[in-house]
Protein backbone atom coordinates (compact mmCIF):
# COMPACT_ATOMS: atom_id res chain seq x y z
CA UNK A 1 0.00 0.00 0.00
CA UNK A 2 1.16 3.44 -0.78
CA UNK A 3 0.03 6.43 0.61
CA UNK A 4 -0.32 10.06 -0.96
CA UNK A 5 -0.89 13.46 -0.53
CA UNK A 6 -2.86 15.06 -2.98
CA UNK A 7 -3.97 18.48 -4.27
CA UNK A 8 -6.94 19.37 -6.27
CA UNK A 9 -7.22 22.25 -8.59
CA UNK A 10 -8.63 24.46 -5.71
CA UNK A 11 -5.96 23.48 -3.65
CA UNK A 12 -7.25 21.50 -1.35
CA UNK A 13 -5.28 18.77 0.37
CA UNK A 14 -5.82 15.75 1.41
CA UNK A 15 -4.25 12.12 1.39
CA UNK A 16 -5.26 8.61 0.07
CA UNK A 17 -4.08 5.62 -0.12
CA UNK A 18 -3.54 3.10 -3.11
CA UNK A 19 -2.59 -0.51 -3.37
CA UNK A 20 0.37 1.18 -5.57
CA UNK A 21 1.05 4.41 -7.82
CA UNK A 22 -0.14 2.30 -11.11
CA UNK A 23 -3.39 1.82 -9.55
CA UNK A 24 -3.81 5.85 -8.42
CA UNK A 25 -2.77 6.25 -11.92
CA UNK A 26 -5.63 3.90 -13.58
CA UNK A 27 -7.87 5.35 -10.81
CA UNK A 28 -7.09 9.12 -11.35
CA UNK A 29 -7.13 8.21 -15.33
CA UNK A 30 -10.93 7.33 -14.53
CA UNK A 31 -11.68 10.09 -12.62
CA UNK A 32 -12.18 7.92 -9.24
CA UNK A 33 -9.93 10.13 -7.37
CA UNK A 34 -12.03 13.05 -6.14
CA UNK A 35 -11.04 15.86 -3.40
CA UNK A 36 -13.10 15.22 0.30
CA UNK A 37 -13.79 18.82 0.27
CA UNK A 38 -15.10 19.92 -3.40
CA UNK A 39 -15.56 17.09 -5.22
CA UNK A 40 -13.11 17.65 -7.58
CA UNK A 41 -11.61 15.11 -9.88
CA UNK A 42 -8.85 17.08 -11.22
CA UNK A 43 -6.37 16.17 -8.79
CA UNK A 44 -2.49 16.03 -8.82
CA UNK A 45 0.16 14.21 -6.29
CA UNK A 46 1.34 16.69 -3.87
CA UNK A 47 5.66 16.70 -3.09
CA UNK A 48 6.02 14.25 0.10
CA UNK A 49 8.83 14.08 1.90
CA UNK A 50 9.63 10.31 2.53
CA UNK A 51 8.83 8.71 6.04
CA UNK A 52 12.25 7.29 7.24
CA UNK A 53 13.18 6.07 10.61
CA UNK A 54 16.64 6.37 11.79
CA UNK A 55 17.21 3.70 12.22
CA UNK A 56 15.69 0.00 12.93
CA UNK A 57 13.86 -0.05 15.47
CA UNK A 58 13.42 3.50 16.51
CA UNK A 59 9.94 4.00 15.24
CA UNK A 60 6.85 1.80 16.41
CA UNK A 61 4.73 0.18 13.91
CA UNK A 62 1.77 2.52 15.50
CA UNK A 63 3.66 5.79 14.88
CA UNK A 64 4.53 4.63 11.08
CA UNK A 65 0.99 4.41 10.27
CA UNK A 66 0.07 8.43 11.59
CA UNK A 67 -1.70 10.74 9.29
CA UNK A 68 1.12 13.09 7.67
CA UNK A 69 1.04 16.53 9.33
CA UNK A 70 1.45 19.97 7.28
CA UNK A 71 4.34 21.35 7.37
CA UNK A 72 4.29 24.35 9.22
CA UNK A 73 7.60 27.19 9.93
CA UNK A 74 9.69 26.18 12.92
CA UNK A 75 8.51 27.67 15.83
CA UNK A 76 9.90 31.42 17.40
CA UNK A 77 11.59 31.41 20.60
CA UNK A 78 8.27 32.05 22.78
CA UNK A 79 5.94 30.41 19.94
CA UNK A 80 3.47 27.40 21.17
CA UNK A 81 3.33 24.40 19.46
CA UNK A 82 1.13 24.12 16.94
CA UNK A 83 -1.46 21.35 15.39
CA UNK A 84 -3.36 20.67 12.45
CA UNK A 85 -6.73 21.99 12.34
CA UNK A 86 -9.53 21.94 10.38
CA UNK A 87 -13.38 23.25 10.01
CA UNK A 88 -15.74 20.45 8.65
CA UNK A 89 -18.25 20.58 6.62
CA UNK A 90 -21.31 18.82 7.20
CA UNK A 91 -20.77 16.30 4.69
CA UNK A 92 -16.97 15.60 6.01
CA UNK A 93 -18.86 15.36 9.68
CA UNK A 94 -21.31 12.65 8.17
CA UNK A 95 -18.00 10.97 6.27
CA UNK A 96 -15.85 10.95 9.62
CA UNK A 97 -19.16 8.87 11.32
CA UNK A 98 -19.43 6.58 8.44
CA UNK A 99 -15.86 5.48 9.40
CA UNK A 100 -16.04 4.92 12.84
CA UNK A 101 -19.04 2.92 12.39
CA UNK A 102 -17.10 0.91 9.66
CA UNK A 103 -14.26 0.84 11.95
CA UNK A 104 -16.43 -0.10 15.35
CA UNK A 105 -18.63 -2.62 12.88
CA UNK A 106 -15.27 -4.87 11.85
CA UNK A 107 -13.52 -4.57 15.48
CA UNK A 108 -16.89 -6.03 17.34
CA UNK A 109 -17.99 -8.42 14.51
CA UNK A 110 -14.19 -9.46 13.60
CA UNK A 111 -11.08 -11.73 15.38
CA UNK A 112 -8.38 -9.89 16.81
CA UNK A 113 -5.46 -11.78 15.73
CA UNK A 114 -3.02 -8.73 16.46
CA UNK A 115 0.46 -9.08 15.11
CA UNK A 116 -0.60 -12.87 13.54
CA UNK A 117 -2.47 -11.14 10.83
CA UNK A 118 -0.51 -12.07 7.56
CA UNK A 119 -0.71 -15.56 9.02
CA UNK A 120 -4.08 -16.00 9.42
CA UNK A 121 -4.89 -14.08 6.68
CA UNK A 122 -3.04 -16.29 4.49
CA UNK A 123 -4.36 -19.90 6.23
CA UNK A 124 -7.72 -18.17 5.79
CA UNK A 125 -7.10 -17.30 1.40
CA UNK A 126 -5.81 -20.57 0.88
CA UNK A 127 -8.40 -22.82 2.73
CA UNK A 128 -6.68 -24.18 5.05
CA UNK A 129 -9.25 -22.39 8.28
CA UNK A 130 -12.55 -22.04 7.80
CA UNK A 131 -13.33 -18.19 6.52
CA UNK A 132 -13.83 -15.74 8.99
CA UNK A 133 -13.49 -11.91 9.47
CA UNK A 134 -9.94 -10.67 11.45
CA UNK A 135 -8.19 -7.87 11.59
CA UNK A 136 -4.65 -7.23 13.48
CA UNK A 137 -1.39 -5.40 12.43
CA UNK A 138 0.60 -5.83 9.18
CA UNK A 139 4.13 -4.14 8.75
CA UNK A 140 4.49 -1.85 5.38
CA UNK A 141 6.26 -5.24 4.10
CA UNK A 142 4.26 -7.96 5.36
CA UNK A 143 1.09 -5.94 3.99
CA UNK A 144 3.03 -5.44 0.26
CA UNK A 145 3.79 -9.25 0.31
CA UNK A 146 -0.05 -10.35 1.62
CA UNK A 147 -0.96 -7.72 -1.53
CA UNK A 148 1.38 -9.06 -4.28
CA UNK A 149 0.03 -12.80 -3.47
CA UNK A 150 -3.40 -11.71 -4.18
CA UNK A 151 -4.77 -11.75 -0.69
CA UNK A 152 -7.65 -9.08 0.00
CA UNK A 153 -7.46 -7.00 3.12
CA UNK A 154 -8.16 -2.80 3.92
CA UNK A 155 -6.51 -1.00 6.35
CA UNK A 156 -8.74 0.08 9.15
CA UNK A 157 -9.72 3.84 9.26
CA UNK A 158 -7.49 5.78 11.36
CA UNK A 159 -9.78 9.21 12.87
CA UNK A 160 -7.49 11.99 14.85
CA UNK A 161 -9.82 11.26 17.49
CA UNK A 162 -8.49 7.73 17.85
CA UNK A 163 -4.83 9.68 18.35
CA UNK A 164 -5.67 11.56 21.52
Amino acid sequence: MIRYALNCEKGHTFESWFANSAAYDRQRKRKLVACPVCGSAKVEKAIMAPNLAASIGTKSDADATLPAMPASPPPGPAASPRTAVAMMSAQERELRKKLKELRDHITKNASYVGPRFPEEARKIHYGEVEHRSIYGEASAEEAKALYEEGIEFHPLPILPDDQN
